[in-house]
């Protein structure tokens, strides 16, 4: 279903006000609501500072902020609220006042709207048990702070409709949020194991196991965090901590309540002294206790199919921006020893060791991390890059993981079409520039070799699958995810999305076919454009290029990649007509790249009276030198090159490319600043 067009968001506090930012930030207009002016006015104030402070440090550009500001409209009406089609309620923690809250709104909006609660003490259920159509609630639970946090649960309730619950996820990505799924549970996911987490360090210093920079230390070395337990609670404020161990206890028992020291220095009114140094006695118990009491919860969230393994990490890893989550720390420090950690707090605290552990007892198997997630719905195959907090970054398991999803799917008679996706704010942001530094630093090229090999058997077999293909660029598309959407038989973009072949500014050129496929579907003056300057392109100018199909507004490219394969239209070829339709952008390129200028632009030679034109060309020159003309050499090859041969040629050069000095200077810089090249 497509993403609601107008949202309302109730309560213009610090969450509601975040709420409201976000939204218009990501273009849709929305109403702010709450109880008097002065709320709603301190609302929109705290809105303007934050987006100034956003100007200051360069987030946002000169002009953002009235932008942005001139979506909300401020109200002290629930009448106001009329014509939005989604209403998130951002108020604080009285169940009857939620309850009421909506009730009254209920009047006002029309049927199919979705009401959205962010709440984190009650179920989705309960805020509906007073409505008649509880089949629009839906659970929408925030992070802080809304507007940066970049996670979003969204949690259908017991009898939430699928199509509240389509439009929720709809408006996550709509609004450039990573939606995790959460049943109807206490805590949901993220909450559910951190409260815990923390509780379960004040109890450490309770009983005299460790001191508390002892615990702090240890635990931000164990879940590589900046942040311990104890000053995160200062941050955030430990009566909060408090009260989610309370709520969390009167759902799912006693293992949840505060223990008696936390409940002493809320009483206080003090944070934590965290003046001194760890003496370091304890940390080995500190570590165990802390390890198995998250990965027991983490496990008992999977047991009772409140979320995924996949799920479960993701939350911890966008949510409280820890670098690793519970199943991949288990991973990291072993199986067998998170197990006997998560037996040892079993039982301790006469708790069940959960399924999922004690089915890896013996073998100590484990978790298998889906990189990739295929799902079939109405005949089409939905696969999906699941790694969002590396951007959906192509490594060795990854393209593994596409391998295995994709063949599954061509070769599943119920599939009729396959969509290839990407989850959070990219599609593919490329491969993983890790993987690549690490094997040139070992003088082990073969392997970059092998895995470019390995990724371009795939998209080949993308690109000759009988069944139609699309990719739908939901986010970001650069390097590798390009050339991935380019195998595809057509490309759907949401109008926010991006894409670009960067290569040449790191050193290295375009490996999966895009030096090949690029130059066939746009031609050779485009291809030579987007290769050898590495601009990122909006979708609406890729279009104009002949690089993507479809650009529509963003948060519908689902639906509207659905109807494409409903009606046959992916199957007739729209990718084959972009050549045939030509625009103005495309006919200035390939007056500017023409094989005499492009030569001169690649010398440093070119001259034009054009101002435009001069700075395309000045671009060229801040790139690699061999970088460029390797990719050069490959798209003029690629004329009259079957796509087989054209790979073939690809990959010849890699052993080159990735031996000179200026891709390891140039992959080493990403993050850091333009590299210096020096042609070697």
């Amino acid at each position: 279903m497509a993403a609601p067009k107008k949202i309302g968001v109730i309560g213009a506090g610090t969450m509601g006000s975040g709420i409201a930012q976000k939204v218009a930030q990501s273009g849709l207009p929305v109403v702010l609501m709450d109880i008097g002016e002065a709320q709603v006015a301190a609302g929109i104030e705290r809105i303007r500072a934050m987006l100034e402070e956003g100007v200051k440090r360069r987030i946002f550009r000169e002009g953002e902020p009235q932008r942005v500001l001139d979506l909300i409209t401020p109200t002290t009406q629930v009448a106001e609220l009329k014509e939005c089609e989604l209403v998130v309620e951002a108020v604080f923690e009285d169940l009857q006042v939620k309850q009421s809250l909506f009730a009254d709104v209920e009047q006002h909006v029309s049927a199919d709207t979705v009401l959205a609660t962010n709440t984190s003490s009650f179920t989705i259920e309960d805020v509906a048990s007073k409505s008649n159509s509880p089949e629009r609630y839906v659970g929408l639970h925030y992070f802080f702070h809304p507007a940066k946090n970049r996670l979003l649960e969204v949690i259908p309730g017991a009898q939430t409709a699928p199509w509240a619950h389509s439009a929720a996820w709809s408006f996550a990505e709509a609004t450039g949020k990573t939606p995790i799924y959460s049943a109807d549970a206490p805590g949901f996911v993220v909450n559910r194991f951190f409260v815990p987490w923390l509780n379960e360090s004040v109890r450490l210093l309770e009983e005299g196991v460790a001191d508390l920079l002892t615990i702090e230390e240890t635990a931000k070395t164990l879940f590589g965090i900046g942040m311990g337990p104890f000053e995160l609670m200062n941050v955030t404020g430990v009566p909060i901590a408090q009260h989610a161990c309370e709520g969390l206890a009167q759902k799912l028992g006693s293992f949840y309540s505060p223990c008696d020291c936390l409940k002493k220095q809320v009483a206080s009114k003090e944070n934590w002294d965290l003046s001194g140094e760890a003496s370091g006695k304890g940390a080995a118990e500190v570590e165990k206790r802390l390890l198995g009491v998250v990965i027991t919860v983490a496990a008992s969230l999977v047991d009772e199919g409140v979320s995924s393994l996949e799920d479960t990490d993701l939350g911890a890893k966008i949510g409280l921006r820890w670098p690793i989550g519970p199943f991949g720390l288990a991973n990291k420090k072993g199986i067998a020893q998170a197990i006997d950690a998560a037996v040892e707090v079993a039982q301790k605290y006469s708790l069940t060791l959960p399924e999922l552990l004690a089915s890896r007892r013996k073998t100590a198997e484990p978790f298998a991390l889906k990189a990739v997630h295929l799902e079939v719905k109405e005949g089409i195959g939905w696969i999906t890059m699941n790694r969002p907090d590396a951007l959906n970054a192509l490594d060795p398991d990854t393209v593994d993981s596409l391998a295995v999803a994709f063949d599954q799917a061509a070769g599943d008679a119920q599939v009729k079409g396959i969509v290839l996706q990407g989850r959070g704010k990219a599609f593919v942001a490329g491969a993983d520039i890790k993987f690549f530094v690490k094997a040139i630093k070992e003088q082990d090229i073969d392997r970059i070799v092998s895995f470019t090999r390995t990724g371009q058997e795939l998209l080949l077999r993308i690109d000759q699958c009988a069944k139609p293909v699309v990719a739908r660029l939901n986010g970001m598309a650069l390097g590798g995810g390009a050339e991935l959407a380019l195998a595809c038989d057509a490309i759907v973009a949401d109008e926010s999305a991006v894409l670009g072949f960067p290569e040449t500014g790191i050193g290295i050129y375009p490996g999966l076919g895009g030096t090949q496929r690029l130059a066939k579907r746009c031609g050779v003056a485009v291809a030579r454009y987007l290769v050898l300057t590495g601009d990122i392109v909006p979708a609406g100018k890729a279009a104009a290029l002949g690089l993507v199909d479809r650009v529509v507004k963003t948060g519908t490219s689902a639906e509207a990649i659905e109807q494409l394969l409903a009606e046959g239209q992916v199957e007739s070829g729209l990718g084959a007509g972009a050549l045939a339709q030509p625009t103005a952008k495309k006919q200035q390129l390939e007056s500017l790249f023409t094989d005499e200028n492009t030569a001169a632009i690649i010398d440093g030679s070119f001259k034009s009276a054009d101002e435009g034109e001069q700075k395309t060309a000045k671009k060229v020159s801040y790139k690699a030198p061999i970088a460029v003309q390797l990719a050069h050499e490959l798209i003029n090859q690629s004329v009259d090159t079957p796509i087989e041969r054209g790979i073939e040629l690809e990959l010849g050069s890699l052993p080159k490319i990735f031996s000179t000095e200026d891709a390891l200077a140039g992959l080493s810089s990403v993050g850091k600043g333009r590299p210096q090249f020096k042609g070697r």
